[in-house]
């Protein structure tokens, strides 16, 4: 009966985000976008905030690449240990990307931020289908999510230039993800307990995501800091969190 419910919950939200993303037509880069609350340049660096808050996206990546190596095999999928791998190797991109893009930022170093994030988005999702679905699945899933992740990118990229610019392929990549993943974490059980971990990185998103859509807001409130720069510290947070319950989780022995 889960089964049943889960592929109809996960068909119903695929089928609704992607025509609503139809029905809509192309969504260009706003050139707004670029404009951040905090331009203060902060020991020389433009823009620092924004760009010196990326530097947790490149520590959690590195501690998670280093804890992979020593994770036993009743803590991850031994099989996937690649995708564990290229979810961390992603973080730290994110951060030379985003940072390298808020040094100047215009819709040319916006591919270098993005880019990155393609390759930890698809990587975390073929994880958790693999861990709660079906391991052939996730690894079977795991090279076309990734270079779908990278043509998104390519494709907004191409689109931008011919002054057409589309972001609906990558808003597919980021977003519909985050959509199915709850489902799964739900009304699968999962390889292994406890899951919290994603749960906190979900959580972790969200509140990024609303920081980052109250930049300016965030900034009057704080003063020292914007709504955008605290979108990054939340996102490595949820990151680190992940990481961190990787450490304690267990696989889970089920007879039958």
């Amino acid at each position: 009966m889960k089964n049943r419910i889960v592929i109809l919950l996960t068909l119903s939200v695929s089928l609704v985000f992607l025509a609503l993303l139809a029905l809509h037509g192309p969504i260009p880069q706003d050139p707004e976008y670029h404009n951040f609350a905090d331009s203060r340049t902060l020991l020389g660096i433009p823009n620092g905030l924004n760009t010196l808050t990326n530097l947790p996206f490149i520590l959690v990546g590195i501690f998670g690449l280093l804890d992979l190596k020593s994770l036993s095999g009743d803590r991850y999928l031994t099989n996937f240990k690649y995708a564990y791998a290229l979810l961390f190797i992603g973080s730290v991109l994110v951060g030379f990307g985003s940072a390298w893009y808020h040094l100047a930022p215009d819709n040319g170093t916006l591919i270098w931020d993005r880019l990155p994030m393609t390759l930890a988005f698809m990587s975390l999702f073929s994880i958790v289908v693999a861990e709660f679905v079906s391991e052939k699945l996730g690894i079977g899933l795991f090279w076309p999510l990734v270079v779908l992740g990278a043509w998104s990118v390519i494709y907004w990229a191409m689109t931008d230039s011919a002054h057409q610019g589309d972001l609906r392929p990558y808003a597919v990549v980021q977003f519909l993800p985050m959509l199915i993943m709850p489902l799964l974490l739900l009304f699968r059980e999962g390889v292994f307990s406890p899951v919290r971990g994603y749960w906190q990185l979900g959580l972790c998103y969200f509140l990024a995501k609303i920081a980052e859509n109250l930049d300016a807001e965030l900034q009057s409130l704080f003063i020292c800091i914007s709504g955008h720069s605290l979108k990054h510290l939340l996102a490595a947070s949820g990151l680190l969190l992940l990481a961190v319950s990787y450490r304690q989780r267990r696989r889970v022995l089920r007879i039958g």
